[in-house]
């Protein structure tokens, strides 16, 4: 504990506290006022799961690294918009964390499914190892397009958040297929791997009590990832008024992107800046405590949240959502129509009913691009460039 509380004083000259500004402050859907809400804005963002570097954890698959430091920045930022929905689903977007304070079972549960060791959901191991499917080896970096991919694959695995997760690829979301997906209630394949109804036993941050009830619901919660590149080497200034509309959202799970060689989760902005949660710190690796609890407070950001210009911002992007149920949903849907005729803004993503007659076999889209133009390219997320097609006026 010493040493996070070590961390965090040596770190806190370099956060500036927020610009005393008439500007509003968005975080995550929340609007914010400087002046008569700073206790608010800090309160919120120190409430977010915030996962950082860490050090001496169990060697993923058994032999290899102990420790993310330099390569596991954007597997981070997954883990902080995926816990973003976990949060959302489980707790609420109104829970917030409070030092000291007795926090809920299923607070725990949640956190349990990020823990660094191998059999935790989202755990570092879990998504440096499905990550190899993706072409990616142990300890090479991701962009945020296979750690969505990734995340999506591991998703399957929770059976208590029953999630249904979309990665929305060429720039387009289909309506069709996200009802397909978020409607069909059959009972997930790895609901056996939880415990029996009644017990307390947690298994892999899954508690015992997942009702059948959930499983067969109408609706199952939809974690929405839309992978983009909003411009060749940096961010066209015309999507600039969109991309703030996105934390505007109630719906919003932030962005995942950063600049090259280095990710952060976005969180909301101010004025002209991003606000964002930075995993470049490196922390000892966490032991569950008696009980399941943990020792939490490494886990939650308790210094004013960093700050960067949006036209610094890497063009290569996911952005996130969160939408719990079917009106959630059609709520996002009439945001994103309505946002279509903000003068200024240009459309990031286009949102179609159906999917359009041009589009390519989806087994051509999975082509990785050709290592040699990988090793041209030396920007951080250039590697995916050819996931995506480019945006232009």
């Amino acid at each position: 504990l010493f040493l996070a509380t070590l961390t965090y004083d040596t770190l806190r000259f370099e956060y500036e506290d927020f610009p005393e500004t008439k500007e509003p402050v968005w975080i995550l859907g929340r609007k914010y006022s400087v002046f008569t809400e700073k206790e608010e804005i800090l309160l919120d963002v120190t409430s977010r799961l915030w996962f950082t570097y860490r050090k001496n954890f169990p060697a993923i698959g058994g032999t290899g690294p102990t420790s993310d430091t330099g390569w596991g920045c954007m597997l981070r930022c997954g883990q902080m918009i995926f816990a973003q929905a976990l949060v959302c689903r489980h707790l609420g977007r109104d829970w917030r964390w409070i030092k000291g304070k007795r926090q809920m079972d299923n607070y725990f549960n949640v956190l349990n499914a990020f823990i660094d060791k191998k059999d935790s959901y989202y755990s570092i191991h879990q998504i440096a190892q499905m990550g190899v499917g993706e072409g990616k080896s142990i300890g090479q970096w991701y962009g945020p397009n296979t750690v969505a991919q990734v995340l999506k694959k591991l998703a399957a695995f929770d059976t208590w958040s029953s999630l249904a997760v979309h990665i929305a690829m060429d720039n387009t979301v289909v309506m069709e297929e996200i009802r397909r997906l978020c409607q069909s209630s059959v009972p997930c394949a790895g609901a056996a791997a939880c415990p029996a109804p009644g017990s307390d036993v947690l298994h892999n941050g899954c508690p015992g009590d997942v009702g059948r009830r959930e499983r067969l619901s109408l609706w199952k919660p939809l974690v929405l990832l839309i992978p983009l590149r909003l411009g060749l080497t940096e961010i066209n200034e015309a999507y600039i008024e969109t991309l703030k509309h996105c934390f505007m959202m109630p719906q919003s799970l932030g962005v995942i992107g950063g600049k090259p060689n280095s990710a952060h989760y976005f969180i909301g902005y101010v004025g002209e800046e991003l606000i964002y949660l930075d995993p470049h710190t490196t922390q000892p690796a966490v032991e569950p405590g008696d009980g399941g609890c943990l020792p939490d407070e490494s886990f939650h950001c308790q210094h004013p949240p960093c700050r960067m210009s949006i036209a610094e911002l890497d063009p290569s992007i996911a952005v996130g959502f969160f939408c719990n149920t079917e009106a959630d949903f059609n709520d996002w849907c009439q945001q994103i129509k309505k946002l279509s005729l903000v003068r200024g803004a240009l459309p990031m993503f286009e949102l179609v009913e159906r999917q359009p007659s041009h589009f390519s076999n989806p087994d051509v889209l999975n082509l990785t691009p050709d290592s040699s133009d990988a090793d041209r390219l030396e920007r951080f997320f250039d590697s995916e460039d050819e996931d995506f097609e480019i945006l232009s006026l």
